[in-house]
This record gives C-alpha cells, sequence and structure tokens, in this order.
C-alpha cells in the first residue's frame, strides 16, 4: 500500500448509539456517575437501568448530559426505547 499520508482522510470516529437504556448508563464511569450528570437520585438511576427505561421527565436531562458526552441520544431515540418497552408489555 503506497497512499500518501495526506490523502488518508481523517474522518472523526464517531460511537455508535447505545442499543438500550442500560447499554447508554454504561457509558458512564458508575451509576452514580449518570445520576450526577442527569440530575436525579442514585436510587432513581439504579432503578432506570435495572428497567431499561427512562421516565419521559428525565429526557431533558438525560439528551443534555449524553451530548456532553459526545453520545449524542436524542429524543427520539429515548422515545422509541419506551415504545418498544411498551410493546413488551403488551
Amino acid at each position: 500500500m503506497n497512499e500518501h499520508p495526506a490523502s488518508i482522510s481523517a474522518s472523526p470516529v464517531i460511537p455508535a448509539l447505545p442499543t438500550s437504556v442500560t447499554a447508554l448508563i454504561d457509558r458512564w464511569q458508575s451509576i452514580a456517575a449518570f445520576a450526577a450528570d442527569v440530575g436525579c437520585g442514585y436510587e432513581a438511576a439504579r432503578q432506570m437501568r435495572r428497567r431499561g427505561r427512562i421516565a419521559p421527565q428525565h429526557w431533558p436531562h438525560v439528551v443534555a448530559a449524553s451530548r456532553r458526552l459526545g453520545i449524542g441520544v436524542s429524543y427520539e431515540w429515548l422515545a422509541g426505547r419506551a415504545a418498544a418497552m411498551q410493546g413488551e408489555a403488551a
């Protein structure tokens, strides 16, 4: 391979979106770190992770915190997880 380094594109690596709420929360160092970033209590964060869903009142803080970390979770992503959980419960 004889490519000149200038010809290789240096596009930034965009991390994949998490596949679940549990995977999202696991992007933080700990549940306590997630709770602090989102502005909820530790027990609320632990229950979110255990249940695999985030109550809508926490969504604005989760979206903002995930953007700060470069995760990029959106309201649409959260709504999709909520809809999937409702489908499983039915």
